[in-house]
């Protein structure tokens, strides 16, 4: 079950990282903003990267504290993709397409972090 769980945040994940790099090339060529967009582009991929790692954990406790960074990394992506919208580089319907990604991404993490605290907990 964990296991099945990684693979789909990892999923989720990869392929919001891969429109986040896609975004950064439009926002830096097309729109010349290149400090917000290179903040979202190393929050965005860093989940899809927690996401592969804890995937691969040693352990579960590994799984929970990788799957706790990449939740981390999901909270300030959504910073930077709502500051990107209201200083108007992303349009509406940009935004409200990435944001909706962006949710469902945010969601599954706190879900399997809600589910893991016991692990986490164990860390400190």
């Amino acid at each position: 079950m964990e296991q099945e769980v990684a693979n789909n945040i990892y999923e989720l994940a990869s392929d919001f990282a891969l429109r986040i790099v896609n975004l950064y090339k439009y926002l830096t060529d097309e729109k010349k903003e290149y400090v917000i967009s290179k903040q979202l582009l190393r929050s965005g991929t860093s989940i899809g990267a927690n996401s592969f790692e804890g995937k691969n954990a040693h352990s579960r406790e590994d799984f929970a504290y990788k799957m706790s960074v990449a939740l981390k990394e999901a909270s300030e992506s959504g910073f930077w993709i709502d500051l990107l919208h209201r200083a108007n580089y992303l349009d509406d319907v940009q935004y409200d397409s990435l944001f909706q990604d962006w949710n469902r991404i945010y969601a599954v993490l706190v879900k399997i972090v809600k589910a893991t605290k016991p692990q986490i907990l164990k860390l400190k």
